[in-house]
């Protein structure tokens, strides 16, 4: 395959820049606990100062690789996949989305929603940063809308964010994970007196797995 046509191929979404794939339990939010195989997608502009992946930025580190490769590989795991980056929907989704239903497999994505939304996802989990916001579309989409708590000033803006999405979207607060002994007692606090959030932990990394 040429150089040109590896680019259309990754253009059209039949190639993602895949930087890794693994079978784990959800560490965050309405899932966690649960075993699910996870597909990170390479290639973020969001630009999250205290993102714990900052690998996954550029692309071009990591290898396009087919999608029926990923899904083949997502086959022998699990009926649940999480896409998650990066940001994933930087790249067009409905191919992959489209041949993990095809093998009967539930999909799960965790975005900023910042990008114009592409695939077909059985769950939607939306974490909105104030760099670039999210589309419309994804508010509308959102199943579970979580928002990480750096500071006091995120909270004003998680309110900011609840008031876009759905009546049915369940909302999650998430301590920052070098602010969390700061920020938790804050958090507690906040979801007591406005019990309509709840507190999502990073249980994965307590675990101490992927």
């Amino acid at each position: 395959m040429t150089e040109n046509e590896l680019k259309q191929n990754v253009d059209q979404g039949l190639f993602l820049p895949l930087m890794e794939a693994f079978y784990t339990l959800q560490g965050e939010g309405y899932h966690k606990g649960s075993a699910a195989y996870f597909i990170r997608i390479g290639g973020c502009d969001v630009g999250c100062h205290w993102c714990d992946v900052k690998e996954s930025w550029d692309a071009q580190k990591h290898p396009p690789t087919e999608i029926k490769h990923i899904v083949g590989e997502a086959k022998k795991w699990s009926e649940t996949v999480v896409v998650t980056g990066g940001e994933p929907l930087m790249w067009p989704m409905d191919p992959l989305t489209d041949e993990l239903k095809r093998k009967g497999i539930s999909t799960h994505i965790e975005t900023s929603g910042a990008y114009d939304l592409s695939g077909s996802w059985d769950w939607f989990c939306l974490s909105p940063k104030k760099t670039k916001l999210p589309t419309k579309e994804a508010y509308k989409a959102a199943d579970e809308l979580k928002m990480i708590i750096h500071n006091q000033n995120d909270f004003k803006f998680a309110e900011e964010q609840a008031a876009k999405v759905g009546k049915d979207c369940i909302l999650f607060l998430q301590p920052e994970w070098s602010k969390r002994d700061e920020i938790m007692p804050e958090m507690v606090d906040y979801v007591l007196k406005n019990p309509r959030w709840k507190v999502s932990l990073q249980t994965h990394k307590y675990l101490n797995i992927p």
